[in-house]
């Protein structure tokens, strides 16, 4: 009891020392627990949904693909509709209603203005049916009553501005069908943001799959007591040997179908969200190290007194522990509850992006407050374990001593060895992933060399601190006369608690400046392909990666401007090697104009060929792998069509990134090996201008696409931007979401000082007396703190271009083979991380220059 009350007084004595290292546990348990929080909410959003939408039985095509895939040709599978009453007839069956459902669809309004999400959400037709009123109801106007009406959701109708009377345009694969809002329906569960629209029966057969008499899918009812797994037993009993050619799946089964279809964007979501989590906690641990550090320090005399008067080692160790718990228990708490108000922030984020979740799903389970308070306490209580070791070493004859305990030069000297040997070996962890000679062992290789690097520069930064501190002294300080010199050797009083302080800003950095590096390097990489390899001037595809549909490629081939117009299939097919082994091949069906198009380098034979009658290209690796030459024959079998002998005609190099590993061959093989309509739709078009006339093309191309909003008309200049775009986006993010660690590094920063001005007081009362003025110490408290953090700026910004360096020499095995430094990201870090310096250092220099000059020197 006694070191309880011990440790409460000490932590409500030093609350506002202690403060800084709770917002440090505060944001890394609010990370953890709103990202539990976030995706707890997603799945029950999605359960609901799967729940309120799915039937006791589903009967689909056996060609059917998941939830969310969109059929190649565009038509979705079908089954006949005399399949329902068959299905009705069967034992234990309530009702069966058929349903025509499909993905493959572009809704664009009266402006020509695309009214589906661009953030991953599908866009989705129906069937209107007495089943959809499960999941919605009709909140004004009627149902679809005819060919001229349609049905859409009320939050496409809300984003848009579309009212009942408004026309839509729905694009398929069967053409463009127009139709006028004649009612809006809102989901009695959340939508995940899916843009949905309702058509009569007969018009969506006819507009969705082209013709009448077909559904998507059956769904299936039971009579009351009748389970799902006895009611599927009944309806493939009903169907007999006709059962085979469909699948057959309970309501639990669809659901697990579709939440392993959201599991994998999910799982990056949170993977991802985790792990900078663990680099908030990372950094957040030197901020506690210091705090507990300095606070030990500064207590020596009265831990000297408690030892004095009969407190033991073990109570004393234990008395410091106990205010680590405090500080991770109040911190936690209050992290837990910020994490909530994180997911929220994340959810309303996502609602921007076109998923919507609304808060009326908010799912906090009791593993996440568990998990949170767990976290932070754990983390907290080893971050001060070795403070309170250091204080349950404190002598009684320290009561004896000024405050402070004199560094252990054999403690420095080993500290300086591990940590050159751990550099020295994350160093050559790091040059055998740049010299890997396959991706697998190298990556290995790769994240022990960070981990190790990183190990070692946190170790021996202390020794760097009195080298690298005394440069930039040199640099940066001496123009400030002697307030700099002070600044410089206050820095370097005590090496350790700057290496530590610095640490923590360091981290963040290196992990910046490595995805900076990454992510430079792979935008001068694909910018070098494109201009080696790609000769087409126009590329024309959907941004959501949707095929073209006929209408819209034949109004390219119609464009005037161009001197051919190249058609980019992917075909599903078993290939066959000489030797019977058989893969799945990512068959690439082209028209022969795409040697001009693309230039691919070939090892063997020549790739116009391949394009002659029943012949094909492999690559490079497929060749190797399966001992395949020029001349061998493989044999082909076409998803839904015929089993074919093609002979290999070219070997392509697979180097670089562009159609890596492909298979080509003529579209026009393809065409006669496959039914018509099981031919794919092309997922792009290349194109080439006629001689001098490429600005004409280009705007002519843009023209005739005007009516179809989902396709993109792009030039190699575009096409680089985009590229860039999307690499920046992606860096932006995870930037912000590194900006968490350095924020709680810019609190260790301020934590450091402000213990620092505490520990200094009589020092600074003493050279106040003496004539240094409240602006020389508020200067000089600054200037420590700009040399703190450019010292972590310097080491962290070497550190993550080293990290960079490494992974690109691994990608390059990718074909990411260009190096790229982005000196302006990396000089505008360096100059940032001074003001960074100025930032943290404003309160406890105003704070030290408001002391009065004779109560500081009184104090011990």
């Amino acid at each position: 009891m006694t070191v309880l009350k011990t440790s409460l007084r000490n932590f409500l004595a030093h609350k506002g020392r202690m403060a800084l290292s709770a917002v440090a546990v505060l944001l890394s348990v609010a990370f953890v627990s709103g990202t539990l929080v976030f995706t707890d909410t997603m799945n029950t959003t999605f359960d609901k949904l799967f729940a309120s939408t799915a039937s006791d039985v589903t009967v689909s095509p056996k060609g059917a693909g998941g939830n969310d895939e969109t059929p190649q040709n565009g038509r979705p599978e079908s089954l006949p509709a005399s399949l329902v009453e068959r299905v009705r007839k069967a034992e234990g069956v309530k009702d069966a209603q058929g349903s025509v459902t499909s993905l493959s669809v572009t809704v664009v309004d009266a402006k020509n203005k695309n009214v589906g999400p661009t953030g991953g959400a599908p866009t989705i037709a129906v069937n209107w049916s007495p089943y959809e009123l499960r999941s919605v109801e009709l909140a004004s106007g009627h149902e679809p009553r005819g060919p001229t009406d349609v049905v859409v959701d009320a939050g496409t109708a809300e984003k848009h501005h579309l009212k009942i009377g408004d026309t839509l345009r729905t694009i398929a694969v069967t053409g463009d069908h127009s139709a006028k809002i004649s009612g809006i329906v809102e989901f009695k569960v959340t939508n995940p943001g899916a843009t949905v629209v309702y058509f009569d029966t007969v018009t969506a057969q006819r507009e969705l799959l082209g013709k009448e008499g077909l559904f998507t899918q059956v769904m299936v009812d039971a009579k009351p007591g009748v389970g799902d797994d006895a009611l599927k037993a009944d309806v493939a009993a009903a169907l007999g040997a006709d059962a085979k050619n469909y699948k057959l799946h309970t309501a639990a089964e669809v659901a697990d179908a579709g939440r392993e279809d959201v599991a994998g964007f999910l799982d990056v979501m949170k993977y991802a969200m985790l792990g900078f989590a663990g680099i908030a906690f990372l950094v957040g641990i030197f901020l506690i190290v210091n705090t507990f550090s300095m606070l030990v320090a500064q207590r020596t005399r009265e831990i000297g007194l408690m030892r004095a008067i009969g407190s033991s080692r073990e109570q004393v160790n234990r008395s410091v522990l106990v205010e680590a718990v405090l500080l991770g228990l109040v911190g936690s708490i209050a992290g837990v509850a910020a994490g909530v108000g994180l997911a929220v922030g994340l959810m309303k984020l996502m609602s921007s992006m076109g998923m919507e979740l609304s808060t009326r799903d908010l799912t906090v389970a009791w593993t996440t407050p568990a998990v949170g308070l767990a976290l932070g306490i754990v983390v907290t209580v080893l971050a001060a374990y070795i403070p309170a070791r250091r204080a349950g070493k404190v002598s009684p004859m320290a009561a004896l001593r000024d405050a402070g305990t004199p560094a252990d030069g054999k403690a420095g000297r080993v500290r300086g060895v591990l940590g050159l040997v751990l550099t020295a070996a994350g160093a050559a962890a790091l040059v055998a992933a740049a010299r890997a000679a396959e991706a697998g062992p190298g990556s290995l290789w790769l994240g022990l060399g960070v981990v190790l690097s990183l190990l070692g520069f946190v170790v021996i930064g202390p020794l760097l601190a009195g080298v690298v501190v005394r440069v930039l002294g040199a640099v940066v300080l001496r123009i400030f006369g002697p307030v700099g010199r002070m600044a410089e050797r206050n820095a370097l009083r005590n090496p350790r608690r700057t290496g530590a302080t610095a640490a923590a800003l360091m981290i963040g950095l290196a992990l910046v400046a490595g995805l900076s590096v990454v992510g430079s390097s792979m935008v001068a990489s694909a910018t070098e392909e494109l201009d080696r390899s790609v000769g087409a001037d126009f590329i024309v595809q959907s941004g959501t990666g949707q095929p073209i549909v006929p209408q819209a490629q034949a109004a390219v081939e119609k464009t005037p401007g161009l001197d051919h117009v190249t058609a980019y299939k992917w075909v599903d097919a078993k290939v066959t090697d000489p030797r019977g082994r058989t893969t799945t091949a990512d068959l690439a069906a082209t028209d022969p104009t795409y040697v001009k198009d693309l230039r691919r380098e070939t090892t063997a034979g020549t790739l116009t060929d391949a394009y002659g009658e029943n012949a094909m290209s492999v690559g490079s690796d497929y060749a190797t792998e399966h001992g395949v030459k020029v001349g061998d024959v493989l044999t082909l079998a076409f998803t839904g069509g015929d089993t074919v002998k093609l002979k290999v005609a070219a070997i392509t190099a697979d180097t670089g990134q562009v159609d890596k590993g492909a298979m080509y061959t003529n579209v026009s093989t393809v065409a006669r090996h496959l039914p018509a309509e099981r031919v794919p739709n092309s997922l792009l078009i290349l194109a080439s201008a006629k001689d001098g006339q490429e600005d004409a093309a280009y705007q002519a191309l843009k023209d005739a696409l005007a009516p179809y909003p989902q396709y993109k008309v792009s030039n190699q200049a575009d096409y680089k931007e985009e590229l860039q775009n999307q690499v920046g986006q992606l860096l932006n993010i995870v930037y912000g979401l590194l900006a968490l660690a350095i924020v709680v590094a810019v609190l260790g920063v301020v934590n450091t000082l402000a213990l620092s001005v505490v520990e200094r007081t009589r020092e600074i009362g003493l050279m106040r007396a003496i004539g240094l003025s409240r602006r020389q110490l508020r200067r000089m408290i600054r200037l420590e703190s700009v040399v703190i953090a450019l010292f972590g700026a310097l080491l962290g910004l070497g550190l993550g271009m080293g990290w960079g360096t490494a992974a690109q020499k691994l990608l390059a095995l990718e074909g990411l083979g260009v190096l790229e430094i982005p000196w302006p990201t990396i000089v505008t870090v360096f100059i940032g991380s001074a003001f960074v310096g100025l930032f943290a250092a404003l309160v406890p220099a105003f704070r030290a220059g408001r002391m009065n000059v004779l109560n500081a020197i009184a104090s011990e």
